[in-house]
C-alpha cells in the first residue's frame, strides 16, 4: 500500500532562533507532522505562498491539513475587528483561504484544525465570535474538555461517542455557513466540528480542537484512509461548494 501524500500549512515567525542564527522562517509545531506520520500519512510542509499557485500545489497532495494558528482578519467575514481580536495575519490568510479553495473544487480530502476549521467557515460564507471565554487554559497551556459528536454525521463513525480533547481557542464559529453540517458540540453549545456532505465532497471535516496534542489518531486515520481512495484529485468537479471571499 503506497503511503499517501499529506499536505500541512505553515506559517511565518519573524524572529526564529537555531544554533547561532536569527531568521525569519516557516515553522510549525511539530506535533502535526507527527500525527500524520503516525496516522501512517507522508507530511509535506507548505510554506505561505502567493495564492495562484495554491491549485497547482493541492493538485499533487492526496490530502490537506489547515492547521491551527492565530485569528482570521474579521475583514475576510465583513466583520470589524474587536479589542480582543488578536492581530492580523493576512499573507497566511491569503494562501490558507487559497488551499481551501483549491481542495474543495479539486475534491481533495481536507482536515481543518482550530484556525483551520474558522477559516473553512469562512470561505463558505460564515462568520466567527472574535471572543470567548472557557476554551484554553493559562497561556502557553492546553485545556481539555468534552466533545459529543452528532448523531448521523461522518464524525460519529470516526468518533462514536463523547470524547475529551486538547483545545485552546478564545474564537470559534458563530453563523455556520450555508452548506456546512456541524458534526459536533461542547457541552456549552460551541460548535467543536464541522463537515461538508458526501454528496458535496468526499471528505471535508473541520474541528475546533488540537488532535496533534493528543494521543488519539482516529481523526487524523480517518483523513489518511480518505487519501488512499479513488478520487477525482486533479480534477475540477462539475459543482461544488460555493465560495464567498
Amino acid at each position: 500500500m503506497r503511503t499517501p501524500l499529506i499536505g500541512i500549512s505553515t506559517y511565518l515567525e519573524n524572529d526564529v532562533r537555531w544554533g547561532v542564527w536569527q531568521h525569519r522562517a516557516a515553522v510549525l509545531p511539530a506535533g502535526y507532522h507527527r500525527l500524520v506520520q503516525r496516522a501512517g500519512g507522508a507530511a509535506l510542509l507548505l510554506p505561505p505562498d502567493v495564492p495562484e499557485r495554491a491549485r497547482e500545489v493541492v493538485a499533487r497532495l492526496d490530502a490537506l491539513v489547515v492547521s491551527g494558528g492565530p485569528d482570521v482578519e474579521p475583514v475576510r467575514y465583513g466583520a470589524v475587528a474587536e479589542a480582543e481580536c488578536g492581530p492580523p495575519s493576512p499573507e497566511r490568510d491569503e494562501w490558507e483561504l487559497a488551499l481551501i479553495e483549491a481542495a474543495l473544487a479539486q475534491r481533495v480530502p481536507l482536515l481543518g484544525i482550530c484556525r483551520g476549521m474558522q477559516l473553512l467557515n469562512v470561505a463558505l460564507g460564515g462568520t466567527l465570535v472574535q471572543h470567548l471565554e472557557g476554551h484554553r487554559g493559562e497561556p502557553g497551556v492546553f485545556a481539555q474538555h468534552t466533545v459529543r459528536p452528532a448523531a448521523g454525521t461522518r464524525l460519529a463513525q470516526i468518533l462514536p461517542e463523547p470524547v475529551s480533547v486538547p483545545t485552546y481557542h478564545h474564537q470559534a464559529l458563530a453563523r455556520t455557513a450555508d452548506g456546512l453540517v456541524q458534526s459536533a458540540h461542547a457541552e456549552d453549545g460551541t460548535t467543536e466540528a464541522v463537515e461538508l456532505p458526501d454528496a458535496e465532497h468526499p471528505f471535508a471535516l473541520a474541528v475546533q480542537w488540537h488532535p496533534e496534542e493528543g494521543q488519539d489518531l482516529r481523526v487524523m486515520r480517518a483523513l489518511v484512509h480518505a487519501a488512499l481512495e479513488p478520487s477525482e484529485q486533479g480534477e475540477l468537479a462539475p459543482s461544488g461548494p460555493s465560495l464567498h471571499g
